[in-house]
């Protein structure tokens, strides 16, 4: 790191979610600085530099990954790079923090997992939803004891009408990976497995469904849709995921989807002491007391600074200090080997056994 001691900050992807961490960052700048941007739309990285006062905007990826002057990297591009520029900057040096899904499927991230131990270098998975205060308040309760054991947990996301950029990358399935499991699914993923803990994910059941995009249904108001491209993923997928302590995890994901929703994700916690419940913005706990059903709402603190400084804060102190990221490479290999469990399982019509071998 340089003589002021900030980490030296380049970033891949100019779109939507890398102006999510220009913006994020520079909140940051006692301890980091963006010195470097680049997007394969070379005029887009020169307007994003300008509005950000980044100092170089270079043409290639390769110049970027290879600047010596650059500490760590931040990856936000579509699925099918994740893993070459992942397993690049890794192998240059770099630290990284790595969009999700850590990769377009679970070949590809066991590259990145060998990498990282190869290295030794920080790669985190910036999956901000766990860094949210909810989640927060939730999971400091399961850590005192007050739900107990957690024996089921139901996780989901159902968009009403909420397909992204029909026709671009996100609804490629060699540019994407999938619909909204890979998209949403893998938030939900994590959030649960945040909770649960070092329970271990054993098998797969699922079932995936395309009955609104090859119509071009259900487009939401996320990317700008190209009606000359296609759509070849997903639009709902639900899966049963079984736990190596008996305990069981039920997702279920929508891009568009006929049902009476708000639309909004949602987390049910049912332990052995008691349960907690997440639905957008809004929580509680849930217990009985003198035989009677009680709960307790969640209340957003004061002056709440936000989950992705929170996230981007951690990414900052895990390279400083050496440590391993809450969201770490295992942590993104394990949603990718569910990921391709839940994709198998649909096209087989049979229950997947995971594969733990990197």
């Amino acid at each position: 790191m340089t003589i002021n001691n900030k980490i030296r900050l380049g970033i891949i992807g100019s779109g939507n979610i890398g102006n999510v961490h220009m913006n994020i960052f520079s909140q940051l700048m006692d301890d980091v600085e963006i010195v470097a941007l680049t997007d394969l739309n070379y005029p887009l990285a020169q307007k994003c530099a300008a509005k950000h006062d980044i100092p170089t905007v270079y043409k290639t990826n390769d110049e970027l990954i290879l600047d010596p002057n650059i500490d760590a990297i931040v990856i936000g591009v579509p699925n099918q790079w994740h893993a070459p520029l992942a397993v690049q900057a890794l192998h240059a040096g770099k630290h990284v923090l790595l969009e999700k899904p850590m990769a377009i499927n679970a070949q590809a991230a066991r590259e990145i997992v060998k990498a990282q131990r190869e290295t030794g270098k920080v790669l985190m998975i910036p999956h901000q939803m766990r860094w949210d205060w909810l989640p927060l308040q939730v999971k400091q309760q399961i850590d005192n004891g007050s739900i107990g054991s957690i024996y089921n947990a139901k996780v989901g996301w159902f968009r009403r009408k909420g397909i992204p950029g029909w026709g671009t990358w996100f609804t490629d399935h060699q540019q994407s990976g999938g619909g909204p499991l890979i998209d949403i699914g893998v938030h939900m993923l994590d959030l649960a497995f945040f909770f649960l803990g070092d329970a271990k994910p054993v098998s797969v059941f699922g079932s995936t469904y395309a009955e609104f995009g090859p119509k071009k249904r259900g487009i939401g108001t996320w990317g700008t849709p190209d009606w000359n491209g296609s759509y070849n993923v997903e639009d709902l997928a639900t899966a049963l995921i079984k736990l190596d302590n008996g305990s069981t995890l039920s997702l279920e994901v929508s891009w568009a989807v006929h049902m009476d929703t708000d639309s909004n994700h949602f987390i049910h916690l049912m332990g052995s002491e008691g349960g907690a419940s997440i639905i957008g913005n809004k929580g509680k706990l849930l217990t009985e007391t003198f035989e009677r059903a009680t709960e307790v709402d969640l209340v957003t603190p004061e002056k709440d600074e936000g989950g992705r400084i929170r996230l981007s804060r951690h990414f900052v102190e895990c390279i400083r200090e050496g440590k391993q990221p809450d969201t770490s490479v295992m942590t993104g290999f394990t949603n990718n080997l569910i990921l391709d469990a839940i994709y198998e399982s649909s096209r087989t019509g049979h229950e997947v056994i995971l594969d733990w071998n990197i």
